[in-house]
């Protein structure tokens, strides 16, 4: 296998951060996809960022304490 190198930007993989693991990505510059050494996931910038924006909705009141629950 090639050695691959970091993308652009570091993106996390989705797969893991839905499990709570915060993964980079590595970039393949011959397939032109991210994948994760940790798990299986592969997909395009599209993709991963689509996905990623997914799992910011999933988190978006973590740091909020709530306390009305009305």
């Amino acid at each position: 296998m090639a050695q691959a190198g970091k993308g652009r930007l570091n993106y996390r993989c989705p797969s893991c951060f839905m499990r709570d693991l915060d993964i980079d990505m590595f970039y393949d510059k011959e397939k032109k996809e991210y994948y994760c050494i940790r798990c299986p996931f592969t997909g395009t910038e599209e993709e991963v960022v689509k996905l990623n924006e997914m799992a910011k909705f999933r988190y978006k009141n973590i740091s909020d304490r709530i306390t009305d629950f009305d």
